[in-house]
């Protein structure tokens, strides 16, 4: 493994506990029944997803402070769609869209294997941070403010949580193999993962931000 590689390897993982730092306690972060499961049966389940209880007392100046996690995210998705769109500039090879011209490309494909790996593994450590103070901080504070009328939307948050998190392992350690072997199958299976990686947090991002936006304005103010 590169020198690089094992810096990585380091900052994503392996899986460990988040302390809960209102409670000073570790939040199990173990996943090992994601381990197993296929690319495509890793789900953050949308149907079994809670509705967050009203805050009657919150305004919309509150709201619109609690927008500031929306605003957060889309950075976020903002890199997570670079990445995309040069992973599908790269498959295009020799016949890119229209929309897609601009990004030239080396000529070594092997370089853009490599560049499309370490962008992923660069993301990666981004959105493990992410997370890891949404797990430690931001959803303790609201579960107390609230009095306890959010445990059940932040519990499924935080299973959500270790589907995206399993799923950054899995693109962390792909990308890893794809610097070091950049091969048609190796940018695949980066490929494949990094798209599934988007899918749910896409999906993630869309739901936390919704259904937290009072909460967030009125209970924690600034995030």
């Amino acid at each position: 493994m590169s020198a690089a590689g094992a810096k990585r390897k380091e900052a994503i993982g392996p899986r460990a506990d988040v302390v809960d730092l209102v409670h000073n306690t570790p939040i199990s972060c173990s996943m090992s029944d994601l381990s197993t499961q296929l690319l495509d049966e890793l789900s953050v389940d949308e149907a079994a997803r809670p509705k967050a209880p009203p805050v009657p007392e919150a305004t919309d100046m509150h709201r619109q402070q609690g927008r500031q996690l929306a605003a957060i995210h889309s950075h976020h998705l903002r890199e997570m769609g670079q990445i995309g769109a040069l992973l599908a500039r790269i498959e295009a090879r020799e016949a890119p869209p229209e929309q897609l011209k601009q990004l030239v490309l080396s000529l070594d494909m092997a370089d853009n294997f490599r560049a499309f790996g370490s962008l992923c593994g660069r993301e990666c450590q981004v959105l493990k941070f992410h997370h890891d103070i949404e797990s430690a901080d931001m959803f303790p504070r609201i579960e107390v403010a609230g009095g306890g009328r959010f445990r059940e939307i932040v519990a499924k948050l935080k299973a959500e949580h270790e589907v995206v998190h399993e799923l950054i392992i899995r693109l962390s350690r792909a990308a890893e193999t794809l610097a070091e072997a950049p091969s048609e199958k190796n940018f695949i299976q980066a490929g494949n993962t990094f798209r599934k990686l988007e899918e749910v947090v896409r999906s993630h991002f869309g739901y936390e931000e919704t259904e937290l936006e009072e909460a967030i304005g009125y209970y924690l103010g600034l995030i």
